[in-house]
């Protein structure tokens, strides 16, 4: 299988791994108070730790808590424990053939999470420039960035401004977002400050 052939999540997996060993564990990320190391334990806890699941999944719906601490403690002692090559080797191999994350439903899940945080590193560096994504690769998205904005307050209107009439609206309200699907996702989950996209 050639590197264009594995999907998408996958690359963005590889590519992510590529980019922490590259940067070194002291990199900023877009994550507020997380460098390249705290990401990189977040993944790979995310990975390996199913008691982590549900402290991370209160935290997507803005909840955290006691389970959110446990997670952070996870990632907080897998840090200090591990070096840090040690950690990237993890995120890049992969969840075990065990984890829920390695199943088809996990892989999707993978997807719009490798797709996120790689960007959380690129776009924390200097210079850095939006990537043109394959048509197939911004389609692959656009389902994830449809469920993000399901978090917005008051509801939203995505438009894809790469194909032409394409737009979903979620919840009732009349705000419109018009991006790549990349942009969109990024902007729903929160990245409204590294998002390119326009909202009237």
């Amino acid at each position: 299988m050639t590197a264009s052939s594995r999907p998408f999540g996958d690359r963005e997996r590889a590519e992510l791994a590529d980019l922490f060993d590259k940067l070194g564990p002291d990199a900023d990320t877009c994550c507020a108070g997380w460098t390249t190391a705290h990401l990189a334990a977040h993944l790979a806890v995310r990975d390996r730790r199913l008691d982590a699941l549900p402290g991370y999944g209160l935290e997507e719906i803005g909840a955290g808590g006691p389970l959110s601490d446990w997670s952070h403690r996870l990632e907080a002692r897998l840090r200090e424990s591990t070096p840090y090559a040690d950690v990237v080797a993890q995120v890049r191999s992969g969840p075990p053939v065990w984890s829920p994350l390695a199943w088809p439903g996990g892989r999707a899940l993978n997807l719009s999470e490798f797709a996120i945080h790689h960007e959380d590193v690129r776009r924390a560096q200097p210079g850095w420039t939006p990537r043109s994504l394959a048509r197939a690769d911004q389609d692959a998205l656009w389902t994830p960035a449809t469920l993000f904005a399901r978090r917005v307050r008051g509801g939203v209107v995505l438009r894809r401004t790469d194909v032409d009439g394409v737009s979903q609206r979620v919840g009732g309200g009349a705000r419109t977002v018009a991006g790549e699907p990349l942009e969109l996702l990024l902007w729903a989950a929160g990245r409204r400050d590294v998002a390119r996209v326009t909202v009237s």
